[in-house]
């Protein structure tokens, strides 16, 4: 049992503590593992939401008996770009270093990236919050590596969601890692949501999807559905009735990437979750991924999640043995 405390703060966000919720507190009685998971606050037993909206939380004095902490958006809006900043109370910030020193996870999501900047655990990392607050980051913690138009970082201790919906990315990638694949896919399924976004995706494209659109779309079902074949970007943009160069255009244009970069992420997709499953070898999942080599499989698994398929796959099997 892994236990949760999701922190709540007046003007809570109720969209993203909402994302909290749903992956960590709502009851799974189908799955024998599971989180147990608390709302909680510092400061009082009731705060109050965006939207009028009351809730009742746990006031507790420090973080002792959680091994996870959420942060779920923070309060930012009155703070200029070129301005200092100081809204960590230090009891906060001293809970905060404390609970880390200790060895506990922490997951923002959106703008709780400012906490824990403030708090100063990000100094020398990776992170990232909502796009719109990019620039204000930036100025304030020049100190921590802002990392541009990703869906969320996470490195296993410490995970940083972009803005709203990309909260439920990293909070399905903490799943996966937690307790695999196919407890990770379930909730997914639950949520109506696909059951992997990378985290280098782009948080957003500037281009709507154009009238197209279907033909695009059953392009891609038809990829997804052979990426253990070879497949040729010029056959793509045939079915989905464009030229190549329009095609390439309007692919960057929808999915932030290259024709050629999303097939290698949907094969990556696959190779993952035939790794976790883990009953064949390597050079049969590169086969079915469409990587055809364990070596060429390797180069974009390392390139990509910075760890080899062995190692990932190895994860699974830890988890395994620990359930069991």
């Amino acid at each position: 049992m892994i236990n949760v405390a999701i922190l709540t703060y007046d003007n809570l966000a109720t969209f993203e503590f909402g994302c909290a919720v749903e992956i960590f507190a709502m009851e799974r009685p189908e799955f024998k593992d599971w989180y147990r998971a608390e709302v909680v606050c510092f400061d009082s037993d009731r705060i109050s939401a965006r939207g009028n909206v009351e809730i009742q939380v746990k006031k507790i004095e420090n973080l002792d008996d959680y091994d996870m902490l959420i942060i779920p958006g923070w309060c930012i809006a009155d703070v200029a770009v070129d301005s200092d900043w100081d809204a960590s109370p230090s009891n906060l910030t001293q809970q905060l270093q404390r609970f880390y020193t200790n060895g506990g996870r922490i997951l923002s999501f959106c703008t709780g990236a400012f906490l824990l900047a403030e708090a100063g655990l990000l100094n020398g990392r990776e992170v990232t919050t909502h796009w719109r607050y990019a620039e204000r980051f930036t100025h304030l913690f020049p100190q921590v590596t802002f990392v541009n138009n990703v869906l969320y970082v996470y490195d296993g201790r410490i995970g940083c969601s972009a803005g709203s919906a990309a909260a439920l990315d990293l909070g399905l990638e903490v799943v996966r890692q937690d307790f695999g694949h196919d407890k990770a896919n379930k909730v997914a399924r639950r949520l109506v949501i696909p059951p992997h976004r990378s985290g280098g995706q782009a948080q957003f494209v500037e281009t709507p999807m154009i009238a197209t659109q279907s033909h695009f779309s059953s392009t891609l079902d038809w990829a997804i559905q052979r990426l253990r074949n070879p497949i040729d970007v010029n056959i793509l943009a045939e079915k989905a009735n464009m030229s190549r160069r329009t095609f390439d255009r309007h692919f960057r244009a929808s999915l932030g990437m290259s024709p050629k970069e999303w097939i290698t992420r949907q094969r990556l997709n696959l190779a993952q979750n035939l790794l976790a499953a883990g009953d064949e070898s390597m050079e049969t999942i590169a086969q079915r991924a469409g990587f055809e080599t364990a070596m060429n499989m390797r180069h974009h698994f390392r390139k990509v999640f910075g760890i080899s398929p062995s190692q990932y796959q190895a994860q699974f099997a830890e988890q395994g043995r620990a359930v069991g």
